[in-house]
């Protein structure tokens, strides 16, 4: 019987839902979550600012903090969405102090010597005002890759607007073609290896 796979969306904008405001990367996400609908694929996304998450290295920061429930959640799933606007040429702090927390991985492996994210995928969604994509996508693939978790081919979907601009991707009234083209890639080559990896657990690593 064929796994049913489950897709985990952190949202690294700056933005709290109190605000009111619609993230750009949060519409950046749902285009990734409307592909994996498709293939009858469950989604849940969290939206890092509205949760207190405590600096640190660890899986449990102590009162306080709501790293450890959100931990869970990236261990129940098994393709991770990691996403960012681009801030000073940079992924944000936000999705920055959750890469920070997945270095607990490091030292959380099992009797083989693998991590709890291995056969786990990631991909990586980004927007911005600047150029800058491919340098704050290389980051989080190095980290998420660091911590364990598997890169399919493909495994960004992006948009950045005209330098100096004040369009956001969330004012776009039509998303471009070649961005709902990358956006598809993602997805389709993030299930096929997370369906590969279910039903094919990596080897000891000891």
């Amino acid at each position: 019987m064929t796994k049913r796979l489950k897709v985990l969306a952190l949202n690294g904008t700056l933005k709290t839902s109190r605000s009111g405001k619609i993230s750009s990367t949060g519409r950046m996400i749902d285009l990734l979550i409307a592909g994996f609908a498709k293939h009858d694929i469950a989604a849940e996304t969290i939206r890092l600012a509205d949760h207190q998450i405590l600096p640190g290295v660890s899986a449990d920061e102590g009162e306080g903090d709501a790293w450890p429930d959100i931990r869970k959640k990236i261990i129940a799933a098994d393709i991770l969405i990691a996403g960012t606007p681009v801030w000073m040429g940079q992924p944000s702090s936000v999705i920055k102090r959750a890469l920070e927390r997945m270095d607990a991985f490091l030292s959380e492996k099992d009797s083989e010597g693998r991590m709890p994210t291995y056969g786990k995928v990631a991909a990586v969604a980004v927007v911005g005002n600047e150029d800058g994509a491919h340098h704050v996508s290389a980051e989080l693939f190095q980290a998420l890759n660091d911590v364990g978790f598997s890169i399919a081919p493909n495994a960004v979907s992006y948009w950045v607007g005209e330098a100096m601009s004040s369009t956001d991707f969330r004012d776009l009234d039509e998303i471009p073609d070649a961005v709902t083209g990358a956006a598809r890639m993602v997805v389709e080559s993030t299930v096929h290896l997370a369906g590969l990896l279910a039903t094919n657990p990596y080897p000891s690593v000891k």
